[in-house]
């Protein structure tokens, strides 16, 4: 597993893990990021301080907090 920090522009996966405290955590899944959903990294800003991503055809921009702590895996993998 590794967080949308980690994810290359165009790159897709499953949110495997959210790994926020509270309020980030529950700003996350009112956004619709919530597991097992899938997740595309769209781009980010020059200096990488926020990064747009798809999720399940919504487009969301995150900061790096709360980009940091989703944590992304593949379909076939486990956990």
């Amino acid at each position: 597993m590794k967080s949308v920090l980690d994810m290359k522009i165009g790159e897709s996966g499953v949110i495997k893990k959210i790994g926020a405290k509270e309020p980030i955590k529950s700003r996350l899944l009112s956004m619709g990021i919530i597991k097992n959903n899938r997740l595309k990294l769209l781009k980010y800003s020059l200096k990488k301080q926020t990064w747009e991503v798809d999720v399940e055809g919504t487009r969301v921009a995150l900061r790096k907090e709360e980009a940091e702590s989703i944590l992304i895996g593949y379909e076939n993998e486990k956990n």
